[in-house]
């Protein structure tokens, strides 16, 4: 990939100003390795633009020597642009210069005076981290945009930020008190609000800040009327040099508002003081469900009348694809409605308020309005629940994830995607929106803040197909000429980016000229986020739409076969939510551990898309000299990669990482040479049947110094469990499958199968005794299986014509035992998730032709079943007991969402009380957190999150289902949390019970070292 176009004057070689820099006491990071900045070429935007290096300042004092640096004029002309979350729709942070990053090492929040009610936060500080610190204080920072866990607080700034609430709770600029930034020059100035004097004072400074207050208060006083006529009045007003704002009505003078939303092209933040308020005390929500979009959009005004925080608004498009997302599960209730009509437009109302009475009088009020006219809607649900609610705006966040799903090449693109018109004006403004998309036979969802007027609109294009990119210049030049005959703007909310030669046109040609003169005295040599909003009188133009490279042009040249088998990291859109900063999230362990955008699920797709461009031209006779550069860089990536699955289901457009992982290393190693290690590794299910026999005499061989000295020096494998088999399994001969075939259905009812894992067997043997002594005191007749290999192994390391051999033999098996009728049960999460996932995956049709048999099934999922259908019966509660704290394992947690619910019931069943704390990834994930190149990113996963989850806990209440997870807790919390199975039969042996439940109880506990 070549950096591209730095334009509107030269450049020197980037290595002398990066060396200097490096020399001045710099603290912070740099880099300029392809990956980086392949991944940093790209955003949520239709664009890709390669920079020159990537900066990540640790300080202010980084910020300010880059900046003197690059306006030193010593290295030529340095472009610089900040970037935060990386999640803007219209290229605001790509830039072919030098990217400052500030997200991974500037992101402490530095102080906070609640009797002032302000925070002071680093620029890289994520929303969700501010308001979770916030949070126990009774406090938060209101504007709440959908990106929230991985926004930055600096990039909310520079877009001027609003989101949900908006109505009610204004923007990102409604709440900084101060801005500490670095001026183009190099100098730093504390913006805050001046009243006349001090206004005075800064304006007759002989400095650059006072050029700035000069010029920018002749500006707003000599160009008042013009101001007040161009800037519309509403909630979403003309942000990008927000010239209505800077003078209050009491003529106190406000920089701050001009500085945000100006995407970095006027300083660059170094540090914000913002204002925070109480959170309300009591919350609730009304999703209302229409018949249609239409008739949704048309009831907005009505619903404005009762005065909700928010009304969000979706299409029949979005609700459609939400059906196939994993928050369905939760929230189809709410979402599908009680109506025999489809469901095709929700309106969702959020009502806050500082006491229950408030809250009750705010939803009468609405549920008056709907009562009084009834059929405009289908029906309508209240929604009290914390946690549904919560949910319900999690789906709702997705939404712009959700609309890369269309299907096909063709996915959710974002260019006009933010437009914002008078919310009266909506309904009508939506109609002719719609006939230019459908004028254009374009495929859409529209979703968004219907009580501000902001929709979110994103036309199903296939950007590799010049046809459809083409569509781009059109379709925006409709919009925005339709927009403005609304009174409203094309960007809305999500800032202007490559969208800004529009800015002539809505702030009309007298205002844009001032703009550039603010431009210029803030940035004469154009060196901050240069060809974005407004260009220097006597510079370069503001880049064009379609002047710029787009992303689509480089996918376009992957060749087919490539293009199939990484499909996924084609259909990745940039949405980032795989950024998210929480270590208790699930997605993306090795992110959250390094701050490494390349070691994401977004990072990886773009390293995957690059390198299957280059790799498709050098297929087609050219060898392009990146390449092997960038394949090596790739191969790195993905071996920090947990192969958790995650990113499978938690990423809103499913880009499976472990899935293409596999595909790369299948390619990889047919020209590299692989590692004794994984040669060892493909080996090992198949050796563990004949170690379990031995196992008296090959732990002692394991143990010995010798041996681990070997195992780590030639294997690279490190802290290698113990032998500890199951005893018992049985491997079913033709005569036993005949036998289980031809039983009574009563007898069948009553009868299982417990299905062995080739890990749990041979190295968790108790939990096996467990689950299959649990199943026999319940009354059920058990028959404990034999493992067989199961591949997972082999996937992992990408030997994909072995794993396919493998899984072929493991289907067979468990197919033949699935033939006989009897529920057949298996064990370890990832073992069962197996058959969901990789199995599936890896052939086109069942063997049976298409119709499908049923499926392995996991423990708590078939006593949740028996559970429900009456054949497992309560026991008396104990109001007394321990409650349990139960870890599920990462790829149970995202790819079996009824998991959870499923435990719960059963420990409810039994009279016990359980609760599933939120924790992110344990580190270990199969032999990840074994190898020796990855201990030390192994244990520090398990600090981010598991350590502090269970240093509160009795380690006789911690419960772990995934194998992984109870050997990483021994090896760092020194105590291995037991399985769920083993605390029930435990629970029913001390409680009692029937006599043949005692002896099997008594029975496992006396075998047992688990207590």
């Amino acid at each position: 990939m070549e950096a591209r176009r730095i334009g509107q004057g030269e450049t020197a070689d980037v290595s002398q100003f990066l060396e200097a820099l490096a020399r001045s006491g710099y603290r912070g990071d740099i880099a300029r390795d392809i990956s980086t900045r392949t991944v940093f070429a790209t955003d949520n935007s239709i664009y890709q633009l390669v920079p020159l290096a990537v900066l990540y300042p640790r300080e202010g004092d980084d910020l300010d020597r880059i900046v003197n640096f690059a306006a030193s004029g010593d290295f030529g002309r340095i472009p610089l642009t900040a970037r935060g979350g990386g999640t803007g729709t219209n290229g605001q942070s790509l830039t072919s210069g030098v990217v400052i990053d500030t997200s991974r090492h500037m992101n402490r929040i530095v102080a906070l005076d609640v009797e002032a009610g302000t925070v002071t936060v680093e620029p890289g500080v994520v929303l969700n981290q501010l308001n979770t610190f916030l949070r126990p204080l009774g406090l938060f920072f209101p504007p709440t945009v959908s990106t929230a866990s991985r926004a930055t607080l600096g990039g909310m700034a520079a877009t001027d930020a609003s989101g949900k609430g908006s109505r009610i709770y204004g923007k990102t600029s409604d709440y900084i008190e101060e801005m500490d930034v670095v001026l183009a020059n190099g100098e730093t100035l504390s913006v805050k609000t001046l009243d006349p004097p001090a206004l005075a004072a800064m304006a007759g400074q002989d400095t650059l800040a006072g050029r700035i207050h000069r010029e920018v208060h002749r500006v707003v006083s000599e160009r008042r009327d013009a101001i007040r006529a161009t800037f519309p009045e509403m909630n979403r007003g003309l942000t990008g040099y927000n010239l209505k704002s800077v003078l209050d009505d009491s003529g106190r003078f406000r920089l701050q508002y001009l500085l945000a939303g100006s995407e970095g092209t006027l300083a660059i933040t170094r540090q914000l003081t913002l204002r925070v308020r109480r959170l309300p005390a009591c919350r609730a929500a009304v999703g209302i469900r229409y018949a249609s979009f239409k008739a949704a959009l048309a009831d907005v005004q009505r619903l404005i009348a009762a005065d909700p925080t928010a009304i969000e608004i979706l299409d029949d498009k979005v609700l459609s694809l939400a059906r196939e997302d994993i928050l369905w599960n939760d929230l189809g209730d709410i979402l599908g409605g009680a109506s025999a009509a489809p469901v095709c437009g929700l309106n969702v109302l959020e009502f806050v308020a500082d006491s229950a009475d408030e809250l009750q009088a705010n939803l009468d009020r609405v549920l008056t309005f709907l009562a009084e006219s009834p059929e405009i809607a289908l029906d309508w649900t209240v929604v009290r629940d914390p946690a549904l609610m919560a949910q319900l705006w999690s789906l709702r966040e997705k939404s712009v994830g959700l609309l890369g799903r269309l299907g096909g090449n063709r996915q959710g693109t974002a260019f006009i995607e933010d437009t914002a018109v008078p919310p009266e004006k909506l309904a009508d403004f939506v109609a002719e929106f719609r006939a230019i998309l459908d004028s254009h036979g374009l495929i859409y969802g529209m979703f968004g803040h219907a009580d501000v007027g902001c929709l979110h609109v994103r036309p199903a294009l296939d950007m590799k197909d010049p046809a459809d990119a083409a569509l781009i210049r059109p379709v925006s030049d409709a919009v925005a000429a339709l927009t403005k005959k609304y009174g409203g703007l094309l960007w809305g909310e999500h800032g202007r980016g490559f969208r800004g030669e529009y800015s002539p046109f809505f702030f009309g040609p007298e205002l844009y000229e001032e703009l550039c003169r603010i431009k210029g005295v803030f940035d004469p040599q154009n060196i901050l986020n240069p060809g974005k909003l407004a260009a220097p009188n006597g510079h370069a133009h503001v880049d064009r739409i379609d002047d710029v490279p787009l992303r689509g042009a480089f996918d376009r040249a992957i060749a087919p076969e490539h293009s199939h088998r990484y499909e996924r990291a084609l259909a990745c859109n940039g949405n980032g939510a795989c950024f998210n900063w929480d270590a208790d999230d699930p997605m993306c362990p090795s992110y959250k551990a390094t701050r490494d955008r390349r070691q994401s699920p977004k990072g990886r797709a773009a390293l995957l898309r690059e390198w299957a461009r280059l790799r498709s031209e050098a297929e087609r006779g050219q060898e392009p000299a990146p390449l092997a550069a960038i394949e090596d860089e790739l191969h790195a990536s993905l071996m920090t990669c947990l192969s958790c699955k995650a990113c499978s289901s938690q990423c809103p457009i499913k880009v499976d990482i472990p899935a293409m992982k596999a595909q790369f290393l299948d390619v990889y190693h047919r020209r590299h040479r692989r590692r004794l290690r994984d040669h060892l590794v493909a080996r090992m299910e198949a050796a563990l049947p004949t170690a379990r026999r031995v196992s008296w005499l090959a732990n002692p061989l394991l143990r010995a110094a010798s041996f681990l000295r070997l195992t780590e020096h030639v294997a690279g494998l490190v802290d290698l469990p113990a032998l500890r088999p199951a005893r018992g399994a049985i491997m079913p001969t033709d005569a036993d499958i005949g036998t289980w075939s031809r039983l009574p259905l009563d007898v069948k009812r009553r009868t299982v199968l417990l299905v062995e894992d080739t890990f749990t067997g041979a190295f968790d043997g108790d939990v096996v005794h467990a689950a299959r002594d649990l199943l026999g005191a319940l009354g059920y007749e058990v028959h404990q299986i034999t493992a067989r290999p199961n591949g997972k192994p082999l996937h992992v390391l990408g030997m994909l014509d072995r794993f396919t051999r493998t899984a072929s033999s493991a289907r067979a098996y468990h197919g033949r035992l699935l033939d006989t009728g009897l529920p057949v049960v298996g064990i370890e999460p990832v073992a069962v998730l197996m058959h969901e996932v990789e199995y599936q995956m890896d052939r086109t049709t069942d063997s049976d032709g298409g119709n499908r048999r049923p499926r392995v099934r996991s423990l708590e999922s078939f006593l949740a079943a028996e559970i429900e259908a009456g054949n497992i019966g309560a026991r008396d509660p104990r109001s007394y007991g321990p409650i349990y704290a139960l870890f599920l394992h990462c790829t149970e947690k995202t790819a079996n969402p009824h998991a959870s619910a499923h435990w719960k019931r059963i420990f409810s069943t039994f009279g016990l009380r359980i609760e599933t704390p939120s924790a992110g990834c344990c580190g270990m994930a199969g032999l990840f957190g074994h190898e020796r190149e990855h201990a030390v990113l192994s244990e520090k996963l398990f600090a981010m999150s598991w350590m502090a989850r269970l240093a509160d806990k009795r380690e006789d209440q911690v419960l772990a289902t995934g194998f992984s997870c109870r050997c990483q807790a021994k090896r760092f919390a020194g105590f291995r949390p037991r399985h769920p199975a083993e605390a029930l039969i435990e629970h029913l042996a001390r409680s009692g019970g029937t006599r043949v439940a005692s002896t099997r109880c008594a029975t496992f506990l006396r075998h047992s070292d688990c207590r």
